[in-house]
């Protein structure tokens, strides 16, 4: 009953507002105010003020109620709402890649701040990144850990296979030497460090058939897959923020299982450490 009433009164009242203003304007144009008595026009104009004013007293519960939804809106993170969508539509997915993209990576590593991880059979472009490396683990004291192929292992030859032919074949990839390369690269690495920074830098070498390829930089994954006539860092990356989405929690337990069953290199001496680790 209340609102039918303040729904007839609103409109009532906006009726005469709106009729006052137009028999004023044609009482204008046809010069009928000037015989009128000189306090008519002003009583006119506040008969109009006082119908709006009498308007916005209907209107202001309802004008309390959109300030207090604009304030309410004012307190969310649009943007943040916007991020929890999409890890939620995407499984954390937030780019795709058409190959390793080496600038991006290299700006998560040298904005890490707690854990650096690669899973790769060997990584090819390791020298691109041994200075962001190394200032992470000596500057950020951030923890770095590499899984690699265990050279001798049976994967390490049937990797082999799936690479012939990828290029001319004075350029084809040999994966044994690009693991020697890699962990040469990385006891170079160690030795340029302190002693008190060195525990921060961890080989593991494994002995199973990868299914990915990870660089990690804290939440932001770097994924790819081992194709056949092609490097993992030439194939199509995924770009994965969070280890609590779907993608990113996947990941991450397959970096973790790999780092369970690899054996440890000591970067001291690499070649006796992985000879004697077969």
């Amino acid at each position: 009953m209340g609102s039918t009433f303040r729904y007839w009164a609103e409109r009532i009242v906006l009726g005469l507002t709106a009729a006052v203003g137009i028999v004023v304007t044609l009482a204008d144009q046809l010069d009928l105010l000037d015989g009128l008595a000189s306090g008519t026009v002003p009583k006119l104009t506040l008969l109009t003020l006082s119908t709006v004013t009498l308007f916005l007293l209907f209107e202001i519960d309802r004008l309390k109620e959109l300030d207090n939804i604009s304030t309410q809106l004012s307190k969310l993170d649009i943007d943040a709402l916007a991020r929890d969508r999409k890890r939620e539509h995407y499984g954390g997915v937030v780019r795709v890649h058409r190959r390793f993209p080496e600038e991006a990576f290299e700006g998560f590593l040298n904005s890490a701040e707690r854990e650096v991880t690669i899973l790769q059979t060997w990584i090819p472009n390791v020298h691109r990144f041994e200075s962001a490396l190394k200032q992470a683990i000596a500057d950020r004291r951030v923890r770095v850990r590499v899984l690699l192929l265990h050279p001798s292992s049976p994967v390490a030859d049937l990797r082999n296979e799936a690479l012939r032919g990828l290029r001319d074949p004075a350029l084809e990839e040999d994966v044994q030497a690009g693991v020697a390369r890699c962990l040469s690269t990385l006891a170079s690495l160690f030795h340029s460090v302190r002693d008190g920074d060195r525990a921060r830098l961890q080989v593991r070498v494994y002995q199973a058939l990868p299914s990915i390829a990870v660089y990690k930089a804290d939440e932001h994954y770097l994924v790819s897959s081992f194709l056949h006539g092609q490097l993992a860092i030439d194939s199509t990356q995924l770009e994965i923020e969070g280890s609590n989405t779907v993608m990113g929690g996947e990941i991450q337990e397959e970096l973790d299982t790999l780092w369970r069953i690899g054996r440890d290199v000591d970067l001291d001496d690499w070649r006796r450490s992985v000879d004697t680790g077969r």
